[in-house]
């Protein structure tokens, strides 16, 4: 019986060397840069190193990942440039950035669409997660799919934030998104866009007040250098995108894509688990370092959804009606 253990064993393994042999024979040196905004010590990081290894694995170390993290590339905008214009390979930016050339990427930014991460890796993995996948070719870009970032939750040097009245005059730094721009305004807060890059530095300064971000964000930039109060709002889930310059992308031959593709699948499920470890861990350790945390009672967390829900109606009527339709039909089927 062990023989017979040992010798299928061998097989199999014999049978996973002559595939990597295979797969590394049709691959070319390539070096890949994968710029990211995030610090060294973060869950995206995590998963370009993983990612790194697999696609090492599978060319022979032909495919070569080198990282740039902290916004080492630029903010999100111009490594989305330089991926467009083919002298940057990869980046993992959240998907919010996206909503400036496919407007509907902001239908994944609507707040309290999703209460957990069940449903929220079901919305962006199923149906309408890969439609907007698809919108991106024509764009200069290829998606490889979505990792975790978490869900977004507020901070500021004022107060906690308890009830949708505790943001009002707050003046918090946003992304530079339509969706978190006119829901922050209806909140009453005073929404700032702002590039990732210069964060720390406006909080630093009282330039702004305060932020929003998941939990590990926070946590690893330090904010609780410069922040006092950490409220779990959770008013929206994020995810970040793994994107590819098609320029680079058309240079790849079969074989190499499907290599990025693999290698890539195979790093989500490690990316997201490691995120979502350290997002409960974050909580604990900004309490550690001095920062007050509060959660927000069920019904209040709903009256910020009544109030979000008026803005989330008006922008999606300008968004294409299908794609609307896919989100919703999509959003009924996750929460079954």
């Amino acid at each position: 019986m062990k023989r017979k253990l040992f010798q299928s064993t061998l097989a199999a393994a014999m049978l996973l060397l002559v595939y990597a042999t295979a797969n590394a024979q049709e691959a070319q040196e390539r070096a890949i840069k994968f710029g990211h905004l995030n610090n060294a010590d973060h869950p995206v990081s995590f998963g370009v190193k993983r990612f790194a290894e697999l696609l090492a694995a599978k060319s022979g170390g032909k495919l070569k990942v080198q990282e740039f993290p902290a916004s080492a590339l630029g903010n999100e905008m111009q490594q989305q440039s330089a991926l467009q214009g083919g002298v940057q390979e990869m980046s993992a930016p959240a998907t919010t950035s996206l909503a400036g050339i496919v407007k509907e990427f902001g239908l994944v930014d609507f707040p309290f669409a999703v209460s957990n991460f069940t449903q929220a890796d079901a919305l962006l993995d199923g149906p309408f997660g890969q439609a907007l996948l698809a919108k991106l070719p024509e764009k200069g870009l290829v998606a490889l799919g979505y990792w975790d970032l978490g869900f977004r939750n507020v901070t500021n040097s004022k107060r906690p934030i308890t009830k949708p009245e505790d943001l009002e005059g707050i003046k918090l730094r946003v992304i530079p998104n339509p969706v978190f721009l006119d829901t922050f305004k209806a909140l009453k807060a005073n929404p700032v866009p702002m590039p990732f890059a210069e964060l720390y530095g406006a909080l630093e300064s009282r330039a702004v007040d305060g932020q929003e971000n998941p939990f590990a964000v926070i946590l690893s930039n330090k904010f609780y250098e410069v922040q006092k109060y950490v409220s779990a709002t959770n008013h929206v889930y994020a995810a970040n995108i793994i994107l590819v310059s098609k320029r680079f992308w058309d240079r790849l031959t079969p074989a190499e894509q499907k290599m990025m593709t693999d290698s890539a699948n195979e790093a989500r499920g490690y990316q997201r688990q490691v995120s979502r470890a350290a997002a409960q861990r974050a909580v604990a350790e900004l309490q550690a370092k001095g920062m007050q945390f509060n959660e927000l009672s069920a019904s209040e967390q709903a009256r910020m959804g009544q109030i979000a829900k008026t803005v989330t109606e008006r922008l999606a009527a300008g968004y294409d009606p299908a794609m609307v339709k896919l989100y919703n039909d999509e959003l009924a089927r996750t929460r079954k």
